[in-house]
């Protein structure tokens, strides 16, 4: 799914501490002698002060800390640490800072607290998106199960279908895409038949259910959803409508609609670069680089693809720059360089698997096995084939396995294997 952080707003429990934190903010500013402009500074506009005066907006720990410094004022200032409800609310803001290991961590630590079944529902909810920020898919689903069972019992339908959204999420990043599917259907069935959810609801649920149809290779089915929801997007903010952009530009490259991935992709890059938002623009250009290379511009490809690279490495993700190992692996082969195709794709599949990220792995599998095809060394690439099938199995998603099982026979068939070559076709026929 993708990765779009939208701005948390106050719950009914804690809006009234919002009010409070607003409430200071703004006696602290009259006593400094300041308009709400000039507390925005250049950074900030008067619109969204205004918004933390009156509690309509909760600031992140990084606005609070630029306020607070504007106004010569700890951020303590105005979170009451002596109050331990304030606690949680520091802790929602580490969640809307995308402070994602702090934010599990404090509604952990929240969670060995007494507390009604009300707060629990929205700690639970809160450590629920924190872990699938995290990618730990498992511990998300146990914290976003659990918060629904209790809103519904409470009768808080909205609530519930907040928190399903994140077991859903948690179930698709547990490789149980069938399961987070049904939910999602459930869900998006519900808001249109009338529940009220917080805006662009339905959007995220067609974005969600988007990236699980990609996951498992049916591409056209999760490009119909990205279009759907392309007319909901335009009043998003500029980082999260860029991801959007992203994803759609995935979608089309996957389709076959090159033109169109490079188009989508490269408005998303602007309104990203910007934003300043350079690790998230980084992944546009890896996905730029593929789509280049998919036209012949191998050029093109090796820029944006090296440029990436950087970014990842400075970032030390190692997730992300398996990927973009991967892509110069595939640069390198259009260049007719197989022995370095052969070390990039051995790296991207080591720090693939290391970071869990099994998409990347076998995409990384195959560019190696493409590699020592092109190298001349059968017996290798039938052996990293064979390794290939079985993380496609294990993976559970039917059209990947079948494109493996293909270039494999293919592989055979090249070595005289006629036979060998038959079976994996027929193999790959019977695959649902």
């Amino acid at each position: 799914m993708p990765r779009m952080k939208a701005a948390a707003r106050p719950t009914e429990h804690d809006a009234a501490l919002a009010q409070q934190i607003g409430h200071r903010i703004r006696e602290a500013r009259r006593r400094a002698g300041l308009t709400q402009q000039q507390l925005a500074g250049e950074r900030y506009t008067k619109a969204y002060v205004s918004a933390l005066e009156t509690g309509i907006a909760r600031p992140s720990m990084v606005a609070l800390s630029y306020l607070s410094e504007r106004l010569g004022l700890p951020p303590s200032h105005f979170l009451d640490e002596q109050t331990p409800a304030w606690t949680r609310l520091e802790v929602d803001m580490q969640l809307a800072a995308g402070e994602w290991q702090a934010a599990a961590d404090g509604y952990e630590t929240l969670l060995n607290d007494s507390m009604d079944d009300q707060i629990r529902a929205e700690v639970l909810r809160g450590r629920a998106e924190a872990l699938v920020r995290l990618d730990r898919g498992r511990e998300a689903v146990a914290a976003g199960a659990e918060a629904a069972r209790i809103f519904s019992t409470l009768g808080r339908s909205s609530e519930e279908a907040l928190s399903r959204y994140w077991l859903a999420y948690g179930l698709y990043l547990s490789d149980a895409e069938a399961d987070a599917r049904s939910m999602l259907l459930t869900l998006l069935e519900r808001v249109r038949s009338g529940l009220k959810v917080e805006p662009e609801f339905e959007m995220r649920l067609m974005i969600a259910l988007a990236a699980v149809e990609s996951r498992v290779g049916n591409y056209a089915e999760s490009l119909a959803h990205l279009e759907a929801a392309r007319g909901m997007a335009d009043d998003l903010d500029d980082r999260r409508r860029a991801m959007f952009l992203f994803n759609l530009a995935i979608n089309y490259r996957e389709t076959g609609d090159v033109e169109a991935a490079i188009r989508t992709g490269t408005q998303g890059l602007a309104l990203l670069r910007a934003a300043g938002s350079s690790f998230e623009s980084a992944q546009i250009e890896n996905d730029l680089a593929m789509a280049y290379l998919a036209t012949g511009n191998v050029a093109r490809a090796r820029e944006l693809a090296g440029e990436a690279r950087r970014e990842f490495e400075q970032a030390g993700d190692g997730r992300y720059l398996s990927a973009v190992l991967d892509t110069e692996a595939r640069v390198a082969l259009a260049s007719d360089d197989a022995g370095e195709a052969i070390k990039l794709a051995r790296r991207a599949v080591a720090l693939a698997e290391e970071s869990g990220n099994q998409a990347v792995q076998l995409g990384a599998m195959l560019t190696e096995a493409r590699a020592l095809r092109a190298n001349r060394e059968g017996a290798k690439a039938e052996s990293q084939y064979a390794a290939a099938v079985a993380i496609a199995r294990e993976g559970h998603v039917p059209s990947r396995l079948r494109d493996v099982l293909r270039e494999w026979s293919e592989l055979r068939a090249e070595g005289g294997d006629h036979r060998g070559a038959y079976e994996l076709t027929r193999e790959a026929l019977a695959v649902n």
